[in-house]
């Protein structure tokens, strides 16, 4: 059972509990390495490209923990009192209300920020304070100071693929974390993940894997971003419905991830010869 804070009574926080175990496969080393920094309170970093898995390992190792998992989604109009709580006007009174990573400190939980890059920069610095041995969170609004609880744990992930220089973290805010580097799974594991998440057989997944892998070289010819392991699970869901192959892959695999007609039409034909 959690202490109670001296500044805080506990807030339950069940509701971001997993009840059911989320399926994730490990690629390497990764479950040890968060286990083990969850155990010394240590905040992770995962970096990686989009939709490789950061957020599932997010929720998977919630659950293998036993811990509520917060995520909050990160964004250039992220300020520091959504993160921490502001004075809300509640009838003819104010009422002070908790951001989500008071409420996470407050409960115990995994506090989670997905794409920490896109916050703005004197906001991430809120976070730095619970990074390092003090683990504390000053509250200037309310005076206080909270201590985190032995559960508490702060992990951040971005894409360092497509940052600029304007949309990096500081190596002020980097040498706080443990990191963990994320990417696209082995051809083997790929295809066991986008089969048990999408529903089709191996045999289509593993030609959604190998569509996408092909797809991925284009990086070298102007595409930004690969076709990640969520869109293949997106094409194999369109295919299990019933939509004609080569029609899902356009739709989920192609036209999300290039504008470009010149690029399309040359994804279109690698489609074309490897689904004959």
């Amino acid at each position: 059972m959690l202490e109670k804070n001296a500044f805080y009574e506990e807030l339950p926080v069940e509701e971001y509990t997993f009840k059911e175990e989320p399926y994730y496969l490990p690629v390497g080393n990764e479950v040890e390495i968060f286990a083990a920094a969850y155990e010394n309170r240590l905040p992770v970093n995962l970096k990686g490209p989009t939709g490789c898995g950061k957020t599932r390992f997010m929720e998977y190792m919630a659950y293998r923990l036993k811990r509520p998992l917060i995520t909050i989604a990160c964004h250039e109009d992220l300020t520091a009192n959504d993160l921490l709580g502001r004075f809300l006007i509640k009838g003819d009174s104010t009422e002070w209300n908790d951001g989500p990573l008071t409420k996470a400190l407050k409960g115990g939980a995994i506090c989670y920020l997905d794409e920490v890059v896109e916050a703005r920069k004197d906001t991430i610095v809120v976070i730095h304070p619970l990074t390092d041995d003090r683990r504390i969170m000053p509250i200037d609004k309310l005076g206080i100071v909270l201590k985190a609880p032995p559960e508490f744990m702060l992990s951040v992930s971005y894409n360092p693929g497509y940052q600029s220089v304007f949309k990096d973290l500081k190596q002020s805010t980097r040498q706080r974390f443990v990191s963990i580097d994320f990417d696209y799974p082995s051809t083997e594991l790929e295809t066991e993940i986008v089969a048990h998440e999408s529903g089709i057989d191996r045999e289509m997944a593993g030609t959604l894997v190998e569509v996408g892998q092909r797809i991925r070289n284009f990086k070298q010819h102007g595409l930004e971003e690969g076709v990640s392991t969520r869109l293949l699970i997106y094409a194999g869901k369109l295919i299990h419905s019933g939509i004609e192959q080569k029609e899902a892959c356009r739709v989920a695999m192609v036209k999300p991830i290039t504008d470009d007609l010149d690029l399309q039409e040359s994804i279109d034909e690698i489609i074309s010869a490897i689904m004959e």
